[in-house]
């Protein structure tokens, strides 16, 4: 799926120094060098298969995996997102293998992806022994009908633990109002005074997720699909405590390391395209969160 990792020409790190997040306990001797660190996390520019064997066993809380649907879309140089269908999928069960190896008992480990691919790599995900939590429906609204099928309406985001949770926190979502007069939209089978003032339980179909359409949600210099914040936000809340590590090998626009710098959570990323382009937007603030009223209870 990606070009072989011997081929890339090694970027020098852009920042490093003692102050600053050191990744040697999460990395095995003769690993490559992070192309930039910040206080909480590393990135390093190059193919994530490239990258993973060098990650010690069992050292990361959660894993957030965002990869190239292979649909042909033009990502960059290093990216080959038009393979065959087989090709493509050993190429998921690679990386998988290696992230599953790098998580502690307990972590999770959540997949995005098109439900064509990811019941497949759903079964592959059980095959290796890990545990199935959820498979959660985030709905979109941008696809055209389909002639002779049902309109896809939702990407796919698997939801699988290393075993028993570790970590599970509970969060709520806003009970539902008119946008127009401001009321309920749901009576709630008359007992919406029993209902707790913090908001519903959170659901397997999440259809509050706001599409990046503004580029003041996306970078310029990478024009391919970015996932809303709003997304890593409750990934990142729901399986893990501050302090914890998380890791992306798909790095791709930043927003995963931009929230969890700004929800104290550690952090490990590959981004083989536009490793520069995330440290500048994560440098100048330029990640803008979506508005999330979510309430996380424990």
């Amino acid at each position: 799926m990606m070009l072989d990792a011997m081929s890339l020409v090694r970027q020098p790190s852009l920042k490093w120094d003692d102050t600053q997040f050191d990744p040697a306990p999460f990395m095995k001797d003769g690993g490559p060098e992070p192309f930039y660190v910040s206080s909480l996390g590393a990135l390093y520019a190059d193919d994530c298969t490239a990258v993973l064997p060098f990650i010690r066993d069992e050292v990361v809380d959660a894993v957030f995996a965002d990869p190239p649907f292979n649909l042909g879309k033009d990502y960059g140089s290093r990216t080959n997102d038009d393979v065959p269908d087989p090709e493509y999928l050993e190429w998921c069960r690679s990386w998988i293998r290696e992230c599953c190896r790098g998580l502690k008992p307990g972590g999770a480990f959540f997949l995005y992806n098109l439900p064509k691919w990811n019941v497949l790599l759903g079964a592959f995900l059980t095959d290796i022994g890990m545990t199935f939590r959820h498979w959660i429906a985030i709905e979109i609204s941008a696809c055209l009908p389909i002639p002779g099928r049902l309109h896809p309406s939702h990407y796919s985001l698997l939801y699988y633990t290393k075993g028993k949770p570790k970590t599970f926190r509970r969060i709520r979502t806003p009970i539902l109002t008119c946008r127009h007069c401001g009321g309920e939209v749901k009576d709630y089978g008359g007992h919406r005074d029993a209902m707790n003032p913090k908001g519903v339980n959170l659901k397997d179909v999440w259809a509050d997720i706001p599409p990046v359409r503004h580029w003041k949600f996306k970078s310029k210099d990478r024009r391919a699909n970015a996932l809303s914040t709003k997304i890593l936000d409750r990934v990142v809340e729901m399986a893990t405590v501050p302090g914890e590590m998380v890791m992306d090998p798909f790095g791709g626009s930043g927003a995963t390391f931009a929230v969890c710098e700004k929800k104290s959570r550690q952090w490990l990323g590959m981004e083989i395209d536009f490793a520069r382009e995330i440290v500048e937007r994560i440098e100048s603030g330029e990640i803008r969160s979506h508005k999330n009223e979510d309430y996380v209870v424990c």
